[in-house]
């Protein structure tokens, strides 16, 4: 059981819902069996054992639902675009379902069958067909003709084979208010789950837009400062190499000037990587609010006035900003609580979600996507972006940042808490939540800055 539901929680909300909606119409299946299949057999004179007539009867309404899972199964597929439209799956269940009704008719019309089976058997063919034929069509609000037609139709046929009108007005009844109903149930749970998957891949794409936008911005900076001072230093180089040619003693002066830019363009490329990697534990407080608010995540913020030191807001602000990552990209969440409170002389951390991601799905290990590691895409190490001599790069936080340092994820974390004195706990909390638990000793010492409530 625990292996059962493990293989539910792993799984995305569009998954989720796309899982249900395919079983909810597999479970069709078994419900026209039941609900017309069982007719013949519930009359001794049809019973398929002994009756060829109940048994061609049983068999038709077997093949007819087996041919509508699989047509909703396909058709659930060409509606997320993952093959092509089952053109020839619907004409045979409209062929299958037109020719069965009008040999039912048929034989009723010559008092082979009573009217109780005929009508149980036609009407459900006719609105179960409808149900799997809404899900093909391009435009499902077309079906608001195709159902009244079809039990027009049905009238029709049953008038001109010699039944009595009002059991064709019986028939149409029937199929236009069963068959409307199951078109318009259908149609709106396959509109439903391609709304879902649209929103999960809009959320995949946010997620990388605001990487690109991080390292554009990067690099504007990086421009900023480079740009200019390049061309200061390719122009001084330039007018040393002319005066060296002549002997001229202002070519070391010119010499020494190139050095001091090059030594302060290293300085600047340095403070704008190390501000890229600073974290602030307001900051991150009301960046992770905006992100997980816009993600459609109820985000309740916590953060009385405390007062703590500059590296331990720094270190706190990284958990906030890793944390919050972890639960936009890995998680299933609807709700995340981050409190900031102060527990017998030390700084307790929480970020508490009802998702089933784990804080190391933003990895310090090989193929991070956003954050650090060997192969990161924007991260530190092996490959890693711009550094400061430490082989530092840069990496992206959930709360507006870039950051960088040590390492990200949980191992990361850990170092950086280590650092201050801290320690780091994951787990499952309360009510199926998962549970981040950062705990930092705060020194009564000076030094100390103020955080500001975030929520």
């Amino acid at each position: 059981m625990s292996r059962l539901t493990g293989w539910w929680s792993g799984r995305g909300s569009a998954a989720k819902v796309e899982l249900y909606t395919r079983w909810s119409f597999h479970f069709f299946l078994l419900i026209e069996i039941a609900a017309i299949g069982l007719v013949p057999v519930a009359d001794s004179r049809y019973n398929p054992l002994a009756s060829p007539l109940g048994l061609a009867l049983t068999l038709l309404v077997l093949a007819h639902s087996v041919l509508n899972a699989v047509l909703s199964s396909r058709a659930l597929d060409w509606a997320l675009d993952r093959r092509d439209r089952p053109v020839r799956l619907a004409a045979s269940m409209i062929l299958l379902t037109a020719s069965g009704s009008l040999t039912v008719l048929a034989l009723r019309a010559t008092d082979v069958l009573d009217a109780s089976v005929a009508a149980a058997v036609v009407t459900g063919l006719v609105t179960f067909a409808m149900g799997g034929l809404v899900l093909c069509a391009r435009r499902p609000r077309r079906m608001l003709y195709v159902v009244p037609a079809a039990g027009l139709a049905t009238c029709v046929a049953v008038v001109a084979m010699g039944i009595h009108p009002g059991e064709g007005l019986g028939y149409a009844v029937g199929i236009t208010l069963g068959g409307g109903g199951l078109a318009a149930a259908c149609g709106f749970s396959a509109w439903l789950m391609k709304i879902v998957w649209e929103l999960e891949r809009s959320r995949d794409v946010q997620a990388r837009l605001a990487v690109a936008e991080e390292r554009l911005r990067f690099g504007r900076d990086l421009h900023d400062i480079l740009g200019r001072n390049l061309s200061v230093i390719a122009l001084k180089s330039e007018l040393a190499v002319q005066l060296a040619r002549r002997e001229r003693p202002e070519a070391v002066d010119q010499m020494i000037e190139v050095q001091r830019i090059a030594r302060e363009s290293q300085r600047e490329v340095r403070d704008v990587v190390r501000g890229y990697r600073e974290a602030d534990l307001r900051v991150e407080l009301e960046g992770a609010r905006g992100v997980l608010d816009a993600a459609g995540i109820d985000c309740d913020v916590r953060s009385p006035g405390v007062l703590l030191p500059d590296e331990v807001q720094a270190a706190l602000g990284w958990v906030v900003r890793e944390t919050t990552t972890n639960v936009l990209r890995h998680g299933d969440a609807r709700r995340c609580a981050i409190a900031v409170r102060e527990e017998e002389g030390a700084v307790l951390l929480t970020v508490e979600n009802d998702g089933a991601g784990s804080p190391s799905g933003i990895g310090d290990g090989a193929g991070g996507k956003v954050g650090e590691g060997a192969g990161a895409e924007v991260g530190r190490g092996p490959g890693g972006g711009i550094g400061d001599g430490s082989g530092a790069g840069i990496g992206r936080g959930p709360g507006g940042g870039i950051g960088g340092g040590p390492g990200s994820g949980l191992a990361g974390l850990r170092e950086r808490l280590a650092a201050v004195g801290g320690s780091l706990e994951a787990g499952p909390g309360d009510g199926g939540t998962f549970l981040v638990t950062a705990r930092v000793p705060v020194p009564r010492t000076s030094g100390m800055s103020r955080t500001e409530a975030a929520g």
